[in-house]
């Protein structure tokens, strides 16, 4: 653990207010609320988002990306689409400046507290609700093959193909690390369904899908999960899976079925 860096002045910083500041080399989101000022690593835990530059409401701030919300007084990730804490640091009070001390882990109980400059705090660190984790984020690549990924569905239970029964489809393919279906997740933007110019009396199938980032480690798997799923029905010809930036996903695109499942209210 470094030394205290002096990084404002007293009152320079609005409250509630945030801003950026640099301690030994690191970008460090500094924020004013309720006369205490709290330290986190300016960077959204999803996919590098700026913090700093996030809403702030009360002691939550939103990375303005993608609406993952954090704990400004322990860096806790407190929605979806963020997995981890981000980094939470030392503060403190002096000589009429604001002082930051870096961690070295992510700790979720926040970082050593200092007294208000002008009243008191609310409250102190509290521990972190269960973590949301993110959907997946988009890549384009296909794998051939993935052990282990979603179970196709029987021939009788497919039922005549439509876009509504590919949608049903597609529920059965899960985010790796939530578990929720990603029509639930709100990652599909469409589907549509093609006469086959080569397999007569089958149907070609395309699904626009979206992630909630353009890099997340698990899109492969997803993309792989979707064309195995939609082309075990016996109608399907052939899939093709169209990644779909436009317009970003953002978590209200998510079903009430997703949000009671990763505890959002």
């Amino acid at each position: 653990m470094g030394d205290f860096v002096r990084v404002a002045t007293v009152g320079e910083l609005s409250d509630p207010g945030s801003t950026v500041v640099e301690v030994d080399g690191d970008l460090i989101a500094l924020f004013h609320v309720e006369g205490v000022y709290y330290a986190l690593d300016d960077v959204c835990t999803h996919d590098g988002g700026p913090l700093a530059s996030g809403e702030l409401t009360g002691h939550k701030v939103a990375c303005p990306r993608h609406g993952a919300k954090f704990d400004i007084r322990t860096g806790a990730a407190l929605s979806m689409p963020a997995v981890r804490a981000t980094r939470a640091h030392d503060v403190k009070v002096e000589n009429g400046g604001v002082w930051v001390r870096l961690r070295s882990g992510h700790g979720v109980d926040g970082p050593v507290a200092q007294s208000p400059v002008a009243k008191p705090a609310t409250g102190l660190p509290i521990a972190p609700p269960p973590a949301a984790v993110p959907a997946s984020s988009g890549v384009v690549a296909v794998p051939a093959s993935n052990e282990g990924s979603a179970a196709a569905p029987s021939a009788a239970a497919a039922g005549a193909l439509c876009e509504d029964s590919v949608r049903e489809l597609l529920k059965q393919v899960k985010d790796p690390e939530l578990f929720v279906n990603i029509v639930d997740l709100g990652l599909i933007y469409g589907v549509t369904l093609t006469p086959s110019t080569e397999t007569p009396g089958k149907q070609q199938v395309s699904v626009d899908m979206t992630m909630t980032s353009p890099a997340c480690p698990a899109g492969p798997q997803l993309i792989g999960d979707t064309k195995r799923t939609v082309a075990a029905h016996p109608e399907v010809a052939g899939v093709e899976v169209r990644i779909v930036m436009e317009p970003p996903w953002t978590p209200d695109r998510m079903t009430d079925d997703a949000r009671d499942q990763l505890g959002i209210f």
